[in-house]
């Protein structure tokens, strides 16, 4: 092996073995396991919300395809109709033209040359992650089998009349021209104003108030509402309203929707262009006026002066003729919730269309009913309460969009509007005995991406074909997915399945956390703190990290948070910490909590845990290569260690089944670190060496230990690949060869380990945790009083009991090497001792007479020089603390780093005066 762990070095070539050797395909043997990777968009790359749910599905699949079972990963990429049209539209206003000046046909024929030659970005960054999906079976939304499928829901909907056309209020695009969703609309707080304006009464009687932050819309209202307890308005119930700049009465009407305590109590009502409007207007039965044209200018409906204008030119038009007219009141700063385009950045317009709808109350309910009776499972739990508060609340979902790019809508018009929907033009003809003559035009909206999405788990699988697939990966085993898409996906997936295969879709579903930069914000290109998977992986240069910088692409503070660590750690110059310790590290991470803080210091230490394993590995081959194991038989005799690493790694195997059993990735990684760490590098490996290493062990003991050594670190390794798949297979392909390992050989491919309860030896468990607890009190005694780590020791045995006496016995080699023992001796019962220093170990005190050992006022002159330090770091930190004026000013998050250094400074005055207090003694 390699003196250094080099990732670069052993990655992409192990990742081409895998794929060649086709060891990712289902292997029709065992129980059905499958996982449905989300489709991520054609359009996209790799971000870390990606690697941090594909780790966890990648470690589950490799997981149960090492427990024998019959594991598929579907995996594919979805069609993203805006995203990839815009691209695509991009690169044609580029070149001075629009998709108009093509044609729909030859565009769309543009966009699939754009995926053919730029659409595999993100499968090939999935790759570097190590996903281990079936890529032979790798789906596409928009290939013709799913294709086919979507069209065949179509219509069967339809001819169930779950699938209708009507207008409706939609979230409108004025860029893009197109219905978008909920999904594709953000709301931020912006600063803007609230207009207050005089509505007279049309019998002059008196005038009502009210107050918008959109008064452009006033065009299109068609009524004022105030709510029906409100004592101020009683009265004007049912009169109407002469609507100033346009002249139309509208009437006053009673709704409960009103806030009373709000601004005046009064409320305009444009039906057509504000969601609450439109309920209230169809509970009141009130005119509908679109006020606006597909690209939100003011169309004929309005008075000519603003017709043609922008809706925001009309805005500052309309407040000037309200104020002109005596009728604005006042006009107020206010903060609002703006809804924008999350592609365009245009204010989204609630707009009144003609659209394609699901009727889907009759398909919700069967869907309630799988997540209620526990056929279904959310974890953690609580997300079910999400889904349901949707799912008792679902609103028929809009399914058109005024796109080119996606399904094409199966339906066809003729000339006198009569809509046919069928599979193709022919079946429509054929069904309506409609001749050649009749001239037919197909919709020209496509669907929803999110209606292809849906079909997912059983487009995949070759529906509506009875396949074997269908039959034995639907239901599928787990969905890991992200709480923002529990409605868009989730939800519709469910009634999409029982609908179609009378099965549910999945058994249980994983949500998981949201990856936060280390402050806890959302990370984004605008605010620059987006961390890119791949340069984590293979590292950026410091060139790089300037321009990003420069260019705004990273905050300031992250650039150089960077490129300090780079300098520090990486003589080349380039921050490389390879795939596995990224994995790792969002294992580490996975716990249950709902947004989930990533620190590259983390990344950095798995990093090092990598190194310790690659050394640890080197140990193990430079004394076991070459050398009898006990492969091929052989009289083996076991040292206490050997019985003791093995009964560890059975606790270690146990805990780390039981949290991927309850989807806790992060107890998993703390198990697999700990064991690995702590158990095996830190003491086992010391344990090892007396018996190697001493004249007296017979050859059937090194047998025995350098047996242990192989098999067992080739067993860690098996439960370590599921998380850390590179590192696990490049050692254990040195490592397997000194064991008895058959089969394949790769180590993906190899059994997972099994538990074995014959190795969980508990009188070995409690006899080296005896032997360390006395190594470990006698280092921490030359730590604290400063003497030399190659000091033989004289050791004093106090109140020892009898397994006190028989662990030390059977045991003398080891703490005499490990400790540095001069010798080790029992100290009769009564007697005191002479003057020592202390470690306890149960009942027993371990003690060093310290005669000789140290210069008592040295010692004593050096503590009382740290402590005139530490109290004065103690004194200055109070004094900030105490400080009103600091603590008033200062972030939350700075008082709480001088208090945790106060707590530090205090704690090691005290360990301090511990000492001074023993030595002083002496």
């Amino acid at each position: 092996m390699d003196k250094t762990f080099n990732p670069n070095n052993i990655e992409q070539a192990c990742y081409q073995q895998w794929e060649q050797q086709g060891y990712f395909a289902a292997s029709g043997k065992g129980d059905p396991y499958c996982i449905l990777l989300p489709p991520p968009n054609v359009t996209g790359s790799l971000h870390m919300g990606h690697a941090f749910q594909h780790t966890i599905m990648d470690a589950l699949t490799r997981y149960h395809r090492m427990k024998g079972d019959n594991t598929l990963w579907q995996c594919g990429t979805d069609h993203a109709g805006i995203a990839t049209q815009m691209v695509v539209e991009r690169q044609l206003n580029a070149q001075g033209k629009t998709r108009h000046d093509l044609g729909r046909e030859d565009f769309v024929k543009k966009i699939w040359e754009w995926k053919e030659h730029s659409g595999g970005t993100i499968t090939s960054q999935m790759r570097r992650m190590g996903t281990s999906c079936d890529w032979t079976r790798e789906a596409f939304t928009m290939d013709d089998d799913l294709s086919e499928a979507v069209k065949e829901v179509f219509v069967q909907l339809f001819e169930e009349g779950l699938i209708y056309r009507g207008q409706r209020l939609v979230n409108w695009d004025p860029v893009l021209h197109t219905a978008v969703s909920d999904l594709e609309v953000l709301n931020e707080e912006e600063d803007g104003f609230m207009w207050h304006m005089r509505y007279p009464l049309a019998d002059g009687s008196g005038e009502l108030v009210v107050a918008t932050t959109r008064p452009e819309t006033m065009l299109g209202d068609t009524a004022v509402a105030v709510h029906p307890d409100d004592e101020r308005y009683q009265a004007f119930i049912g009169k109407q309203i002469k609507l100033p700049i346009t002249g139309r009465l509208i009437p006053i009407v009673a709704d409960d929707y009103v806030d009373m305590e709000f601004g005046t109590g009064c409320v305009k009502i444009t039906p057509a262009h504000d969601f609450n409007d439109y309920d209230i207007g169809k509970r009141h039965d009130l005119e509908m006026i679109n006020i606006f044209t597909a690209d939100a200018k003011v169309n004929n409906n309005a008075p000519e002066a603003y017709r043609g204008l922008d809706r925001f030119d009309a805005r500052k038009q309309i407040v000037a003729d309200l104020e002109a007219a005596g009728v604005l009141v006042k006009v107020e700063p206010h903060k609002l919730k703006v809804p924008r385009g999350d592609r365009t950045g245009a204010v989204i317009e609630p707009y009144l269309t003609d659209q394609w709808y699901v009727a889907v109350e009759s398909l919700a309910k069967p869907a309630i009913e799988a997540v209620e009776s526990g056929e279904i499972k959310f974890v953690p739990e609580n997300w079910s309460k999400t889904y349901y508060q949707w799912m008792y609340n679902i609103q028929d979902w809009c399914i058109s969009r005024q796109l080119w790019w996606g399904h094409r809508i199966p339906a066809w018009y003729d000339d006198n509007g009569n809509v046919y929907v069928g599979r193709d033009e022919a079946e429509v003809r054929n069904k309506h005995n409609l001749s050649a003559d009749i001239a037919l035009r197909q919709d020209e909206d496509v669907l929803d991406t999110w209606f292809s999405s849906a079909l997912w788990p059983f487009a995949t699988m070759g529906w509506p074909e009875k396949t074997p697939e269908l039959e034995t990966f639907v239901p599928s085993s787990v969905l890991v997915t992200g709480f923002d898409i529990i409605f868009f996906w989730v939800a519709r997936m469910i009634m999409m399945t029982k609908k179609f295969t009378g099965k549910i879709p999945f058994k249980e579903i994983y949500i998981t956390g949201l990856i936060r930069d280390e402050q806890g914000n959302k990370m984004s290109k605008s605010k620059g703190n987006v961390l890119d998977p791949i340069d984590l992986i293979d590292g950026i240069e410091l060139d790089t990290l300037v321009e990003k910088r420069t260019a705004g692409m990273m905050q300031p503070q992250l650039a150089e948070k960077i490129a300090k660590r780079t300098r520090e750690q990486f003589p080349d110059g380039i921050a490389a910490y390879g795939t596995d310790a990224l994995r790792f590290t969002f294992a580490a991470m996975a716990s249950t909590s709902r947004d989930i803080n990533f620190d590259m210091g983390r990344v950095e230490g798995y990093r090092n845990f990598c190194n310790k394993l690659w050394n640890a590995s080197r140990f193990v081959l430079m004394n076991t290569e070459e050398q009898d194991t006990g492969k091929d038989g052989g009289e083996m005799v076991l040292s206490l260690a050997d019985k003791w690493i093995w009964a560890k790694f059975q606790q270690t195997l146990q805990t780390f089944e039981q949290a991927l059993g309850t989807y806790r990735f992060d107890l998993a990684a703390q198990a697999v670190y700990e064991f690995t760490w702590n158990q095996f590098c830190d003491w086992y490996l010391e344990l090892a060496k007396p018996v190697l290493n001493a004249d007296s062990s017979t050859e059937a003991q090194k047998r025995g230990t350098r047996h242990t050594l192989v098999n067992v670190l080739e067993s860690l390794l098996r439960l370590m690949h599921p998380i850390m798949p590179f590192i696990t297979e490049e050692i254990w392909q040195r490592v397997a060869p000194l064991t008895s390992v058959s089969g394949e050989n790769s180590i993906m491919m190899q059994p997972f380990p099994q538990f074995d309860a014959s190795k969980l030896d508990e009188a070995a468990l409690a006899d080296i945790e005896w032997v360390k607890q006395v190594i470990v009190g006698v280092r921490n005694i030359r730590g604290e009083m400063d003497i030399a780590p190659s000091k033989p020791l004289n050791v004093l045995l106090k109140n020892a009991t009898s397994d006190d006496l028989r662990r030390s016995e059977d045991n003398r080699l080891l703490l005499t090497k490990m400790a540095r023992l001069e010798s080790m001796d029992i100290l009769p019962a009564g007697e005191k001792g002479p003057a020592s220093a202390s470690a306890i170990v149960g009942e027993m005190e371990v003690l060093i007479p310290m005669a000789g050992l140290i210069d008592k006022d040295a010692e004593l002159a050096r503590i009382n020089k740290a402590l005139e330090k530490l109290q004065g770091d103690f004194n200055r930190t109070n004094g900030k603390l105490s400080n009103e004026a600091f603590v008033g000013k200062a972030p939350e998050a700075v008082i709480a780093k001088e208090r945790a250094k106060l707590a530090e400074f205090q704690l090691q005055i005290d360990k301090l005066n511990e000492q001074k207090a023993t030595i002083e003694a002496l």
